[in-house]
């Protein structure tokens, strides 16, 4: 999901280096159900970019599945872009923070998929 993302950024930058890691559905058994989540930082080459790589996200999301359910500023001092979409289809969603003010400009995005099932015979790996 998040390569899918990066691919959409449409500009010149680097991610930062973050691995997504496995947790437990709540109110299911952990051995047999689990999620996702991939927390990760996107910073443009130049920050002038930042703006563009936001723009593009809303725009390119709906062509490829996504569904954006919010989109606005939210309530911090430097009233941050907020976009935040789901996907049916893959079972995910995706909250991108657009923040020009910090040092360095970035978009943050936490990335989260619904509850899978493990695979008959198989167990999650522990928590």
């Amino acid at each position: 999901m998040s390569s899918g993302i990066y691919e959409l950024i449409g500009v010149k930058g680097n991610a930062s280096d973050s691995r997504p890691w496995v947790t437990e559905c709540p109110g299911k058994d952990a051995k047999k159900y689990f999620r996702v989540f991939h927390w990760w930082s996107f910073y443009p080459e130049s920050a002038n970019d930042l703006g563009a790589a936001m723009g593009r996200l809303k725009k390119e999301m709906p062509s490829r599945g996504w569904e954006i359910v919010s989109y606005g500023p939210d309530t911090s001092k430097n009233e941050n872009m907020n976009l935040t979409a789901d996907n049916d289809e893959k079972k995910a969603g995706v909250n991108i923070v657009h923040m020009p003010k910090n040092d360095p400009p970035k978009l943050s995005l936490h990335v989260v998929s619904g509850c899978y099932g493990v695979p008959d015979g198989e167990e999650a790996d522990d928590y």
